[in-house]
């Protein structure tokens, strides 16, 4: 079924008024940080959101609201290629994901952005930009949100690059042991780069307490950076508007459809036009690429800027699992995700395999309801003891173990006949992501957290990622020079749209096997240049 033929019903339009020079649809980590930065340009901006503002509650801090009740949860269902409904863990609110992503923000390699061979003779392909072209770009996203890090200590950064503006966090007890005792085996864990609102030198007054409700929570006292901050730095501009409940549900294009000539979005009072000189998708991944299928028109019959066939197409979310580290005696930890490992990150040191494996992080402290939270998404919640979920939790430690997802024209986002999403996904790159696995296992087994499993009382529990856990999306709308392969340029614009750009991770070429938003951010820094040059002429 092509495009044309979906069923997204024409709306009577209520409301057709303002015009601004840029609409911006989203604002997450993509939107919010360009609205911010050309918000000094003195251009009139809009920023479109379909959510609304978070409420600063208790129940932020609730592991009962938010992961059993979902309080916060986006309440769609999508299909997955089986045609079978599942519910995303997507957030639709100001600031979109950003309020509950685990604050981790990495730089991509610099071989990222080239041609890698993955083994099987994968391929992850090079970029149309280098990691130069964002490097500068990089330096000011982590100051801006704030990144706490130490730079050299991860073996695969950019050692080059300028010192964080802020120290790393530092780990509890438990993590330090760890950390000690890797590092014996040879191994270079690092502490992870993170963007809080942390002061050791006056904890007094320090915004984040390292408490056990960061990554999957929204921040109560906003001590993340997040997408919250930036349109509220962007708000402080006169010329910059947000919008909130206003879901785009198409773009229209003048005559000839070479350009957007009005977005049209939904309200609780009807559906309105808003006109941009510039429009700005960032809606994430797999809304702005069904933004744009819905957008279907006489010009652009398979959906807008998709002449090439490629938007929705080579969807990626990493390659990735939570692997659970159980020992009797209970942990003595409240903010355990500040190690990282990447030794693994181009092949295995000991050279017996020569390709690409990922990257480990530790994870946020699972209580006993985020267990419970966890689980119901293949149980139901009561059939796990509330007491036994907790015993268990004071006894964890986890980590996410992550693989580049290696991009597949057929892992892609579709438009139903109802106009729901559909999401076609098959995993790739697994042969390198269990060997990732066992070789973590083993690293473990030495620091002395994996060795009892042969005495069962220790042991390690791995379940890779499955579809719903949609947090690192990306591709879906890849730039390149090629507008036969990709759907915007190496400046983020429409090949067949003039006044179309897009600033979210749908671009992304490839995935690497670092969490995305960060590049996300740098990225659309560049974007703001390149817009704020084009405004100006």
């Amino acid at each position: 079924m092509s495009a044309s033929e979906l069923m997204v019903p024409e709306m009577d339009v209520v409301q057709t008024d303002k015009s601004f020079d840029v609409v911006i649809i989203g604002s997450g980590a993509g939107g919010a940080t360009l609205a911010q930065q050309l918000a000094k340009t003195g251009k009139s901006i809009l920023i479109l959101e379909r959510g609304e503002h978070l409420p600063v509650e208790p129940e932020n801090w609730s592991a009962k609201e938010v992961f059993l009740r979902e309080r916060y949860k986006a309440k769609e269902t999508w299909r997955d290629r089986k045609g079978r409904k599942f519910q995303p863990n997507i957030h639709y609110w100001v600031g979109g994901n950003t309020i509950f992503y685990g604050a981790a923000l990495y730089r991509f390699r610099k071989q990222d952005f080239e041609e890698t061979i993955h083994h099987g003779g994968a391929v992850s392909p090079a970029w149309p930009i280098r990691y130069e072209d964002l490097a500068d770009y990089y330096t000011q996203a982590e100051a801006l949100w704030n990144v706490h890090g130490k730079r050299g200590a991860d073996p695969t950064d950019d050692a080059d690059a300028p010192p964080y503006t802020h120290p790393p966090m530092s780990h509890d007890p438990e993590i330090s042991k760890l950390n000690g005792r890797l590092k014996l085996q040879g191994l270079h864990p690092f502490e992870m780069p993170l963007a809080v609102e942390r002061d050791d030198a006056n904890v007094a007054e320090s915004p984040c307490v390292r408490c056990r409700t960061c990554g999957g929570f929204p921040c109560k006292r906003k001590a993340k950076s997040d997408g919250r901050k930036m349109v509220e730095l962007a708000l402080e501009y006169p010329n910059v508007e947000l919008l909130t409940d206003a879901k785009v549900v198409r773009l229209e294009t003048a005559e000839g459809g070479s350009s957007v000539s009005a977005v049209v979005y939904e309200t609780k009072e009807g559906i309105a036009r808003v006109k941009g000189d510039i429009v700005v998708l960032a809606a994430g991944a797999i809304n702005s690429a069904a933004i744009l299928l819905k957008s279907a028109n006489k010009d652009h019959p398979n959906g807008l800027a998709n002449a090439s066939d490629q938007v929705g197409r080579n969807y990626m979310f990493h390659t990735a699992s939570a692997s659970v580290s159980f020992a009797w005696p209970k942990i003595e930890t409240d903010f355990p995700k500040t190690l990282a490992i990447n030794d693994f990150y181009w092949g295995d040191p000991n050279g017996s395999f020569p390709f690409p494996m990922g990257h480990i992080q530790g994870l946020e402290y699972l209580s006993g309801e985020v267990i419970r939270g966890q689980l119901a998404q293949t149980m139901p919640s009561w059939l796990i003891p509330q007491a036994a979920a907790e015993f268990i939790g004071d006894r964890l430690l986890a980590f996410l173990i992550m693989s580049e997802d290696l991009p597949e024209a057929r892992n892609r986002v579709r438009i139903g006949s109802d106009g729901g999403i559909e999401l076609d996904y098959w995993h790739n790159n697994l042969v390198a992501h269990d060997r990732l696995i066992k070789r973590f296992h083993k690293a473990m087994t030495k620091a002395g957290r994996a060795c009892r499993c042969l005495r069962a009382n220790r042991y390690q529990m791995d379940q890779i990622l499955p579809i719903y856990g949609t947090a690192h999306q990306c591709g879906t709308l890849r730039m390149g020079h090629d507008p036969q392969t990709s759907v915007v340029d190496a400046r983020c614009k429409a090949h067949e749209i003039d006044n179309l750009y897009v600033a979210d991770t749908s671009v992304f070429v490839s995935s690497a096997a670092v969490n995305p938003a960060l590049t996300c951010i740098a990225n659309s820094l560049r974007i703001a240049d390149i817009l704020a040059q084009r405004l100006a002429g």
